[in-house]
């Protein structure tokens, strides 16, 4: 047995252990994803100030469920309006990521709209750069896609009438402590733990450093397609439970007011797109704390599992370096995120709009819903390029090589 001390013996030990345990504990409460920060280098002739980070101590009754209809259902199947509009449109990754070059976003019809709805929904994130498009006109375009979201914790801008901005900013008043936190965590999709978690989301960065501060996306298309039959059939029984606790948490410790009472719901670990029809895997770490009806080992070990996924497998992700303009819409629905923190002391600078998406359906209330088949993404796309669907095998696999 480990010796354990008793009292000080003059040494000071006991004191120090307990100023340990204290810094220990502030940096779990102070960790950078759940407790924003009010503080920022005081620069009023910012270009920008007046989407600074603000934090009003106002209360917002709880979400009720609102009817949305997904805009990428009435889209041309081929996006022809959209993709002639553009100089070029470029797959990042086989599995997620395209960059549409040449498209003024101000100028898009609504025809345009919803086959961007649907672009999104089939590659998971999609980039332009170099758009003026005002906080205004951006979202005036997001309201396209559903009603939007109000966030209970994260800032808006000082602005007045911009509730429904989240507002993404750093500085050099805020230096990154990486005892606070692990990059695995930082892994999320966007407020989870609500009743409709949000559909097609826009981040236009305006102010960025040269070099750092990149985003990565993961598809839950691609994570669902690698495993095996038996995972999936597995994965697809199960629901987890999404709880928006810590970040209630984090910035009431930071000092802040909490403008909505936190949430926790059960949603399907394996959702359905309503326009695709793909199956996508629907966790993160951020948010999704445990399965349902498992025992808790077995819970913790599959989250983990799928957690190592999204964070670590390259195949599944693309990352993207960010210009001023650049704006990226992503389906929250079927990618998870991340940034990276390694721009400090520079400033980043970011404005979101969140529209609301669906209940998630399960497989099983998808099908029976709509009497079609799910569908697992990478076969479809097999199945179009005409290609032999690889066969389960039995036994043991032989190597093979690879190199790069």
């Amino acid at each position: 047995m480990a010796p354990v001390a008793t009292n000080d013996n003059g040494s000071g030990q006991v004191g120090r252990v307990e100023e340990l345990k204290k810094q220990a504990n502030v940096s779990q409460l102070f960790n950078p994803f759940y407790s924003p920060t009010a503080d920022s280098t005081d620069n009023e002739t910012y270009k920008y100030a007046a989407y600074k980070p603000h934090f009003p101590v106002v209360d917002w009754e709880p979400l009720e469920e609102v009817d949305v209809t997904d805009r990428g259902q009435f889209a041309d199947l081929e996006k022809k309006a959209l993709f002639s509009a553009a100089k070029k449109v470029q797959h990042l990754t086989p599995a997620i990521g395209t960059e549409i070059i040449g498209i003024d976003l101000r100028q898009l019809t609504s025809g345009q709209k919803d086959e961007l709805a649907l672009l999104v929904a089939e590659r998971g994130v999609v980039f332009f750069r170099n758009q003026e498009l005002n906080i205004h006109e951006q979202l005036d375009l997001a309201r396209h896609f559903g009603p939007l979201h109000k966030h209970a914790t994260t800032p808006i801008p000082k602005e007045p009438g911009l509730e429904e901005v989240h507002v993404v900013y750093n500085d050099a008043a805020r230096r990154p402590d990486p005892t606070a936190f692990s990059k695995f965590e930082l892994w999320h999709s966007d407020v989870t733990y609500e009743i409709q978690p949000p559909s097609t989301t826009s981040l236009k960065v305006i102010t960025c450093p040269e070099h750092g501060g990149d985003t990565l996306w993961c598809s839950g298309y691609a994570l669902y397609s690698s495993l095996s039959s038996g995972m999936q059939t597995y994965l697809e029984g199960l629901s987890a439970l999404h709880s928006a606790v810590a970040q209630a948490d984090g910035s009431r410790a930071a000092g802040l007011h909490v403008r909505r009472e936190p949430v926790e719901t059960i949603h399907p670990i394996v959702r359905v797109h309503p326009v695709t029809g793909w199956k996508s895997v629907f966790v993160n770490p951020g948010f999704t704390r445990r399965i349902i009806g498992v025992p808790k080992a077995e819970s913790d070990t599959i989250l983990h599992f799928l957690f190592q996924q999204i964070s670590s497998n390259v195949d599944f992700q693309v990352r993207f370096h960010w210009e001023p303009n650049s704006i990226a819409f992503w389906d929250n629905r079927i990618v998870t995120h991340t940034a990276t923190f390694d721009f400090w002391p520079q400033m980043r600078h970011a404005l979101r709009a969140t529209p609301h998406g669906e209940r998630p359906e399960s497989v099983e209330e998808y099908e029976r819903r709509t009497g079609k088949v799910a569908k697992d993404r990478q076969i479809e796309i097999w199945k179009q390029q005409g290609v032999e669907l690889p066969q389960a095998k039995n036994g043991v696999s032989k190597a093979r090589g690879y190199n790069d």
